[in-house]
C-alpha cells in the first residue's frame, strides 16, 4: 500500500489513453463511460467486464511503458485547494495591510503557488483578479472573508520531486481520472499559466529548505509559510524540527515583518469533515482555526474570526 501500486498502474493506463498510444484501450474507456460526471451512474456489470478485459489485454502490449511509469509515485497538484489560500490571503491582507512573501512546502508543480491568479466565487462575491486564469466555485458555507486583494512580493516552493510543467504534464493529468473532466480542465488551465510564469520550485527536503528560507527577513511584508495536505507526509522528526524552526523565526518577527504558518492538513476530525485550515501568527504565536476544507476543494466552511 505504501507504494500505491494500483494507483500507479491506473495512472499509467490512463496515460496510454490520453496519448492515444493504445487505441483499443481508449475505445474501451469511452465505451465504459469515460467523461461521465464524477460520482455519476456507475458502470454496469457488462461495462465493467468489458473494461477489465481491455485492461488485461493492454498490459502485455504496453509492458515497457507501464514498467517505466511504475517507477514514480502518483503525484497530482489539486488546484482547487487554492480556495483556502485565496480566502486566507484576503484575510491576511486585511489584517496586516502588507504584501505577502510565499513559501510553499510540498509544491509539486507549483500550481497552488499561483493562487493569486485564480478567482474564488463565494456566494455572490468573487475574490481575486479581474481577469483570472480560472474561477473556483466551491460550495461556500459560513461568513465571507474581507475583500482585500493580496499583493504578492515574491514566491517560491520546494518538493522532493518537483514536476516539470512541460515534460511532466502528462503525469499530472493522468492521475485525474476519466470521470473528472472538469478537474482535468481546471488543471490544464493552471498548467498553461504556470508554464508561462514558471514559479520557482526547488528540489530538496522541505525542512532543510525551510531552514534556509527563514534566515531571510522580509521587512514590509508578511512571510507566509504554507502547505496543503503535505505536512502529514513528513516524518515526525521533520515535523518537530519544522515547528522549532518556525517558533525561532517567529520569536524574531516584528509588526513590520510578520511570520505566518498557514496549514491545510488532515487532523483528528473525521475525513468526511475535510481538512483543517489553521493559521499561526507571529509576533505572538497565536493559532487560529480558519476553516474546514474538502480535500479536493469542493466545499469550504469558513469559521475565521474577524481581522
Amino acid at each position: 500500500m505504501a507504494d500505491a501500486l494500483p494507483l500507479r498502474l491506473a495512472g499509467g493506463l490512463h496515460a496510454l489513453v490520453l496519448t492515444e498510444q493504445d487505441q483499443d484501450l481508449a475505445a474501451a474507456y469511452i465505451a465504459a463511460g469515460a467523461g461521465r460526471p464524477a460520482r455519476g451512474t456507475p458502470m454496469s456489470p457488462a461495462e465493467a467486464s468489458s473494461l477489465t478485459d481491455a485492461v488485461l489485454a493492454a498490459l502485455p502490449r504496453n509492458e515497457a511503458f507501464l514498467l517505466r511509469w511504475l517507477d514514480s509515485a502518483p503525484q497530482t497538484n489539486e488546484v482547487r485547494r487554492s480556495i483556502a489560500l485565496i480566502a486566507a490571503g484576503h484575510w491576511l491582507t486585511a489584517r496586516f495591510g502588507l504584501p505577502l512573501v510565499l513559501s510553499e512546502l510540498g509544491s509539486s508543480a507549483g500550481l497552488n503557488l499561483l493562487w493569486d491568479h485564480y478567482a474564488l466565487t463565494a456566494g455572490k462575491v468573487t475574490f481575486g483578479p479581474d481577469d483570472p486564469t480560472l474561477t473556483l466555485t466551491p460550495d461556500w458555507q459560513g461568513p465571507l472573508p474581507p475583500v482585500a486583494r493580496a499583493k504578492i512580493r515574491s514566491r517560491a516552493g520546494v518538493d522532493l520531486n518537483p514536476l516539470d510543467l512541460v515534460t511532466d504534464r502528462l503525469r499530472l493529468l493522468a492521475f485525474l481520472w476519466p470521470d473528472q473532466p472538469d478537474r482535468a480542465a481546471r488543471t490544464t488551465q493552471a498548467l498553461d499559466l504556470a508554464a508561462l510564469l514558471r514559479p520557482e520550485v526547488s528540489r530538496g527536503d522541505a525542512i532543510d529548505w525551510l531552514a534556509t528560507r527563514l534566515q531571510t527577513r522580509h521587512p514590509g511584508a508578511v512571510h507566509v509559510v504554507f502547505h496543503t495536505v503535505a505536512w502529514q507526509y513528513f516524518s515526525t522528526a521533520a515535523q518537530e524540527r519544522g515547528h522549532r524552526l518556525l517558533a525561532v523565526a517567529g520569536a524574531a518577527a516584528t509588526a513590520d515583518a510578520p511570520l505566518v504558518h498557514l496549514a491545510m492538513e488532515t487532523d483528528d476530525a473525521s475525513p468526511s469533515d475535510g481538512a483543517g485550515l489553521a493559521l499561526t501568527l507571529w509576533p505572538g504565536g497565536q493559532t487560529l482555526a480558519m476553516a474546514r476544507v474538502d480535500f479536493h476543494g469542493r466545499w469550504l466552511r469558513w469559521t475565521a474570526p474577524g481581522t
